[in-house]
């Protein structure tokens, strides 16, 4: 099986066109797990690859959240300020969550994780900063392989909310 043909990336591939996704699909010949390398990669600003980062709703068991994951997608360019992300969206706090975690939630791995095509909807949240970018990259459901996107397309097709997310 060649990495074009995993599974993930199929899932991937078979969500994006349900949901009308425009942008391309390309596997690469090599991980790119950050930001840098998917930059690197692509020859765009890191600032234009759109971060998926699973995190794990933190707080008193009576919020409804706890416990849950929460996607957040940023700009490479950033990093998450987890106590001012949790504050906007009502949790005590988000932790890091563990790759077995990421796996059951999203059904991909660390490093591979898109913003569709995950076995149930998950809490997603947008960073604005990537609205700067007239064209943005994300993970394809695989390490390897990302496609392109715009800001407003990736708002529309996974419904998050917009935040800002960095300090």
């Amino acid at each position: 099986m060649t990495t074009s043909d995993h599974p993930a990336i199929a899932r991937f591939r078979d969500a994006h066109t349900l949901r009308g996704g425009t942008g391309r699909i390309i596997t690469l010949p090599d991980s790119v797990h950050t930001a840098a390398l998917a930059a690197e990669a692509l020859g765009c600003p890191v600032g234009a690859i759109a971060n998926s980062l699973l995190f794990e709703a933190a707080g008193p068991a009576e919020q409804a959240a706890v416990g849950g994951p929460v996607l957040i997608l940023t700009s490479g360019d950033h990093r998450v300020d987890t106590a001012k992300v949790a504050a906007a969206i009502g949790v005590d706090k988000l932790k890091r969550a563990t790759p077995e975690f990421v796996r059951a939630h999203t059904g991909q791995v660390i490093g591979g994780v898109s913003p569709i095509a995950h076995p149930a909807p998950v809490p997603t949240y947008l960073d604005t900063w990537l609205r700067r970018y007239d064209e943005i990259w994300a993970a394809a459901g695989h390490p390897a392989a990302v496609y392109s996107t715009t800001y407003d397309e990736l708002l529309a097709m996974t419904g998050a909310v917009e935040i800002d997310v960095a300090d």
